[in-house]
């Protein structure tokens, strides 16, 4: 792939500065116009998209529609139904020691966005945060992944011809362009990657005091105790651990079970990888591959362990069986960082307290999967902390754009989808009206009323 230029990177920049200052993109009906340009574009280069994602990832057509453009379509439909309403200036209260002055919060574009996008889902990842930036009314310029090629290809041709690139702009590259990139004072910094990059984009936005939105990951705990129903548990674990082949943000990445039901959850979680992708899961249409040989030589080195359900590897086709691995220890290599594949470690447990504590010694997840009964998941919500959780499910909450989705603490920060996406990349700007036609002196020297004023206040 060819990398953008320093040149036109600038060029691209400077040219996003002055369309910026045109106004143009502020007009609610000019971003109601390019929401609708995005939409129509999405769907004339989906199958365009999809043969992308299935050379890049082998990623079906039905779990690119589920886990991308369904969701895209979704995102900018929302958009387009609610943008008016939250892009109207909002009244707010005014304290008395103010009156009668009004106040109202009104809502502005920060300016020019940088989108950096990973490789997981690649599409979805890229256009996702652009719907928000196209809706607060900003410029936006993607960086999408090197490593999934064909979809960056496809996302710079669908750019190119719906969008003019002193409004919407793709640039391509690694690590090289990205240092370049981080020269210039975006107005706000949206990543999507791994906890270490996050820290180098926060580094580079700090020095132009750059707004961010980190979403990262982190190892996302699965719990199941005893009262859960454990065949629909196991249905559900498989099925978060196998989309994407398991390089998903959110997929559960570690499996605390108690242990009187740990030998029937694993033996319903094995039935079900089975029941969803047949007893010869490598010829499957419906999973997927491992990015890139890094990946897969990352990922070999956990299948060492004690595997109680699959194990089978394929370098060469970039291929590793959905795998359980029983017995893990919390001092075992697996546990120290994302597994980001389809790689399930099993710990166990007696009593909630012991998973509850052996999460909260370890750094915030992006997601946190409870299986059992409603007490026992208020427990766990309130002992805990995590971006997102779902009860007796995984990855559902991610498909819901009236919820916000984001990390805490070494997980991310900011959030985004449905309004949070038009708030990530919009500056709430509070503004008090005062009348020319009444003066109160309460507030100018020498404070006459200083004993009225104090009452008011207090």
């Amino acid at each position: 792939m060819t990398e953008t230029s320093a040149q036109t990177i600038s060029e691209i920049y400077k040219r996003q500065k002055v369309f910026f200052a045109s106004q143009k993109t502020k007009s609610i009906a000019f971003r109601l116009q390019q929401l609708k340009t995005l939409k129509k574009a999405i769907l004339q280069y989906e199958d365009k998209v999809n043969e992308a994602l299935w050379k890049d990832l082998h990623k079906s057509k039905e779990e690119a529609f589920l886990t991308e453009t369904s969701l895209l379509l979704e995102e900018v439909s929302y958009h387009i139904k609610h943008l008016k309403a939250w892009a109207k200036p909002k009244k707010v209260g005014t304290p008395l020691q103010i009156k009668p002055s009004r106040s109202k919060i009104y809502f502005e574009p920060l300016g020019i966005g940088l989108i950096m996008a990973p490789w997981n889902y690649p599409f979805q990842l890229t256009i996702n945060p652009l719907i928000g930036a196209i809706s607060a009314g900003c410029c936006a310029v993607l960086k999408p992944s090197p490593d999934t090629p064909n979809v960056a290809r496809v996302i710079e041709e669908m750019i190119s011809e719906f969008f003019p690139s002193e409004y919407i702009a793709v640039v391509q590259g690694g690590k090289e362009t990205n240092q370049e990139l981080f020269k210039f004072p975006f107005d706000v910094m949206f990543f999507t990657g791994s906890p270490g990059v996050g820290k180098i984009v926060m580094k580079a936005a700090a020095e132009h005091l750059s707004r961010v939105i980190l979403e990262l990951g982190g190892k996302s705990p699965c719990i199941v105790d005893k009262e859960a129903n454990l065949k629909i548990a196991g249905k559900r674990i498989a099925w978060g651990k196998i989309v994407n082949a398991g390089q998903t943000c959110i997929a559960p990445d570690y499996l605390l079970v108690q242990k009187e039901v740990k030998t029937e959850l694993l033996a319903e979680i094995s039935k079900s990888f089975k029941e969803m992708l047949g007893e010869n899961i490598a010829n499957s249409p419906h999973y997927g591959r491992i990015v890139n040989p890094a990946a897969m030589n990352r990922l070999k080195k956990y299948l060492e362990g004690d595997v109680y359900y699959g194990g089978k590897i394929n370098l060469e086709e970039k291929y590793i069986a959905p795998t359980i691995l029983n017995n893990v220890q919390p001092e075992d290599e697996i546990m120290q960082q994302e597994i980001f594949g389809p790689i399930l470690p099993v710990m166990e447990f007696i009593e909630i307290e012991e998973a509850l504590s052996y999460i909260n010694k370890n750094e915030k997840p992006l997601a946190l999967y409870y299986f059992g009964k409603d007490k026992g998941a208020e427990k766990v919500l309130r002992e805990t902390s995590s971006g997102g959780a779902c009860i007796n499910d995984t990855l559902l909450h991610v498909a819901n754009h009236k919820l916000p989705f984001g990390g805490v603490g070494n997980s991310g920060m900011g959030k985004y989808h449905g309004k949070e996406s038009f708030l990530a990349f919009t500056h709430e700007r509070g503004v008090v009206n005062s009348t020319t036609k009444l003066d109160i002196p309460l507030k100018y020297p020498p404070y006459k009323f200083f004993g009225l004023i104090k009452k008011i206040v207090g």
